[in-house]
């Protein structure tokens, strides 16, 4: 599991089971990830690992 919102993220995402853009990422990063967390100010990271945690899919 990946979390990324940057150009330098972009690598990482590719290779991660479950990489995520985060809502405020650049598009070039949200094209290639696979999902999509909240925004970083919206304790994005923190929401899905919550999720992750109680094990629901945060892959809606």
């Amino acid at each position: 599991m990946a979390f990324g919102d940057s150009g330098n993220d972009i690598e990482m995402l590719q290779h991660a089971g479950f990489g995520f853009a985060m809502a405020n990422a650049r598009e070039d990063v949200k094209a290639v990830a696979r999902y999509q967390a909240p925004h970083n100010n919206e304790e994005g990271v923190l929401q899905i690992i919550d999720k992750v945690l109680d094990r629901e899919a945060p892959f809606a």
